[in-house]
């Protein structure tokens, strides 16, 4: 009943969802249901069963002997029983093709296996009708083929099914046959072979001749090496000569400057004695070179002989004192330079062979490059003639392959018809096409999915629209599960049973002194409804009352007034009827007063007790002696808060506020206002903040879900108490199987 007290039901699917889905809905399944009794009955009636026969074939192995190139190998012998089960399905696809089925038509006859299916003699009809009414099935990890014809024709089953076999056996010897060709045809393919490589090698080796080689490959290699050697010899010799010219360049400046510095000190006096002693040394250092060359040319004397070291001392010492003079007197080099003296300088030597080689270098490079020129001429006449060549050697070994291939062929099938004779079928039938009969099992099956379908597209149906279509609030349970709001009573609607809601019966009253004598001195007397209720929905408000008194004691309220305020998503939730029993059965009790406050000012709730013109208002209510024209039976008043009409929206909130004082100070004990339905612009959340509890009417099977959730959040920021109660509700489930506590039963 409240955040405490409330009963957490499971929110998984239970036995009672299945109940509710069940009977709310039992018309809808119904009806799904008969159309699926009626289609099964007219299945029944007009679609007998068809007779059938049935074979089983074992596949022992598949020898295959196709080869898809001529590199493949010969016959494969392959066991059907894989886990894949490939074989097996390529088996029954062989068996279930349509060229099959027309092989069947064409052997059984057109005419007879259409006689009963419109006539006719056409064999591609005739196919079509085998086709689909065989059926190929084979177990999982089994050689056993299982095959089914249907027709209506009991004399046609049998024959198609013995004709099916027949040509299945023919079928899967022609697939997995070599290449289909006979003997002679391969004998023939084999020995045009051979004449066509004959005539080919003739003409490659022609090819050859004309170009002047043996092999086009290693011809092709020798040009290639002697086009790069030549190349590279050619870049050394450019190489070559750029670096001798570039060192006769520096030779001839290094004399140039000798010259110039001659002629410099040329000025400068040379002593006797010194151009006597510069000619001795240059005839020393001439005679030890002569006879350091006789020692180690003529004699064979190595560096290491004694005596040859000797000499070599003395001419570096003679080297020594010869440059020595020259340093000091340059021009006595060019007095006495020599070829023999030119010999003896290394720098000179080395000048003297850069030049003859800077001579010969231009010559060779020449050369050289003619021999580059008529290599690359030759390789360019090799290119013209190597794609020739080329296909010439590719179509020779092709050619040479498939004659291999044919004899390879050839020689496999001769030997497969020797040992033909001798081997076992592959193919062996266990059980053979049975007499025609009719499958009723299968018959009745589908007669009894007729039937149940339709039951079971009627559940889907009702599951549909219950849980996903259809969100509206329709059990207490669902409140507490889906929306979590503490809740108060479920309320049923009587009128489903058939008969109208019923209203409170009415009779006219006058006042009398006990009701206030001043309403006889009014002009026209008032009348009033007295408060007799329906004793329907007796039970249902002297409950709410209860559990609206046990609530305030649990939340410890004990003070007086005590403020309910009674609202609703939607007009029509039966708001205005729940507050008027509320009211009147809170007054029964005796412990006190209790006034309802119609808050509606364009129909209110008041119009079930007072007609005509109300006498007075909330103000006069509020004061003890002006209240009694309020008062409809014994301690419960009744007035009407419209006292500033359509300024009421926006005018009430502030007035109320300053009502509250004389609400908390007048002597009633429940004060019950019937609020406008809750809304953004209604002033219901407005004051829901003043109430002590706000009591949220919901219509079963008519409220969204949504819609109860916004409302919700909408109280909830006025720091209102929600509580719920469920209004009309229908109960389908009968009461023997499933009683919900939460309801009236």
């Amino acid at each position: 009943m409240n955040n405490g007290r409330n009963i957490e039901s499971p929110s998984s699917f239970s036995m009672a969802d299945i109940y509710f889905v069940v009977f709310r809905h039992k018309w809808k399944i119904a009806i799904l249901t008969g159309v699926g009794l009626v289609a099964g009955a007219v299945y029944f009636f007009t679609r007998p069963p068809p007779f059938q026969s049935v074979a089983e074939l074992m596949v022992r192995y598949v020898a295959d002997q196709r080869s898809v190139k001529p590199s493949d190998t010969g016959a494969r012998v392959t066991s059907v029983v894989d886990p894949g089960q490939s074989i097996m399905k390529d088996e029954m696809r062989i068996i279930s093709s349509y060229d099959l089925s027309a092989t069947v038509a064409t052997n059984v006859g057109p005419a007879k296996i259409l006689a009963l299916l419109g006539g006719g003699n056409d064999t591609m009809s005739a196919a079509s009708v085998i086709q689909n009414g065989l059926k190929v099935e084979a177990a999982p990890e089994s050689s056993v083929i299982h095959i089914t014809f249907s027709h209506p024709d009991q004399t046609v089953v049998r024959p198609v099914v013995a004709a099916i076999i027949d040509a299945y056996r023919d079928k899967h010897k022609t697939v997995h046959s070599s290449i289909g060709m006979s003997d002679e045809l391969l004998a023939d393919n084999a020995s045009q072979l051979l004449q066509k490589i004959t005539a080919t090698d003739e003409e490659l080796r022609m090819a050859k001749t004309n170009a002047g080689i043996l092999d086009l490959a290693d011809a092709q290699k020798y040009y290639s090496e002697q086009n790069s050697r030549l190349r590279k010899d050619i870049l050394q010799a450019e190489a070559d000569l750029t670096e001798y010219q570039a060192s006769i360049g520096d030779m001839t400046g290094v004399t140039s400057g000798r010259q110039k510095t001659t002629n410099a000190v040329s000025r400068v006096p040379i002593p006797a004695d010194q151009i006597a002693k510069y000619k001795a040394v240059c005839a020393r250092v001439i005679f030890l070179e002569n006879q350091l060359n006789d020692d180690v040319v003529l004699r064979g004397f190595t560096e290491d002989n004694k005596l040859v070291k000797e000499k070599r001392g003395q001419l570096a010492d003679a080297a020594k004192i010869k440059a020595a003079l020259e340093d000091k007197y340059p021009v006595l080099a060019e007095m006495f330079f020599s070829p023999i003296a030119i010999g003896n300088d290394p720098e000179a030597n080395k000048s003297a062979n850069d030049s003859r080689r800077i001579s010969t270098l231009p010559m060779r490079i020449k050369k050289l490059t003619a021999q580059l020129n008529q290599i690359q001429a030759e390789a360019a006449k090799l290119g013209e003639v190597a794609d020739n060549i080329s296909q010439l050697q590719n179509t020779k070994q092709l050619q040479e392959e498939t004659f291999k291939y044919y004899k390879k062929t050839l020689d496999q099938k001769r030997i497969d018809e020797s040992l033909a004779a001798g081997r076992d079928d592959n193919i062996v039938p266990i059980d053979t096409p049975s007499p025609p009969y009719k499958d009723f099992k299968k018959f009745y099956k589908n007669v009894f999915s007729l039937f149940f379908g339709g039951l079971i597209a009627g559940l889907a149906w009702a599951c549909l629209i219950e849980f996903f279509l259809d969100r509206s609030i329709k059990r207490p349970s669902e409140i507490q599960n889906k929306l979590k709001i503490p809740f108060f009573l479920s309320i049923p609607d009587l009128s489903a049973g058939g008969s109208k809601r019923s209203t409170p019966a009415s009779r006219q009253l006058s006042y009398n002194a006990a009701n206030g004598s001043a309403a006889g001195t009014k002009t026209g007397s008032l009348e009033v409804m007295a408060w007799d209720k329906n004793r329907r929905f007796n039970s249902y408000y002297d409950a709410l009352r209860d559990r609206l008194v046990v609530y305030f004691e649990a939340i410890n309220l004990t003070r007086k007034p005590k403020l309910v305020a009674i609202t609703s998503t939607h007009r029509g939730s039966g708001v205005s009827t729940i507050a008027a029993g509320l009211a009147a059965s809170l007054s029964e009790t005796g412990d006190g007063r209790v006034l309802l406050v119609d808050m509606n000012h364009e129909s209110g709730a008041a119009r079930q007790f007072i007609r005509g013109e109300a006498a007075c208002k909330l103000d006069d209510a509020l004061a003890s002696d002006k209240r009694d024209s309020a008062l409809v039976q014994d301690n419960l008043y009744v007035v009407t808060e419209d006292t500033i009409s359509d300024k009421l929206p926006r005018a009430l909130p502030r007035r109320f506020a300053s009502l509250i004082p004389k609400l908390k100070a007048s002597d009633y004990d429940y004060i019950i206002f019937d609020m406008p339905p809750v809304s953004p612009t209604s002033v219901t959340s407005r004051l829901a903040g003043f109430m002590d509890t706000v009591m949220l009417v919901i219509e079963s099977e008519k409220t969204d879900q949504q819609v109860v959730q916004q409302a919700n959040a909408l109280l909830a920021q006025s720091k209102a108490n929600v509580t719920a109660v469920l209004n009309k509700t229908k109960h389908y489930i009968p009461a023997r199987l499933h009683q919900d506590f939460l309801s009236d039963t």
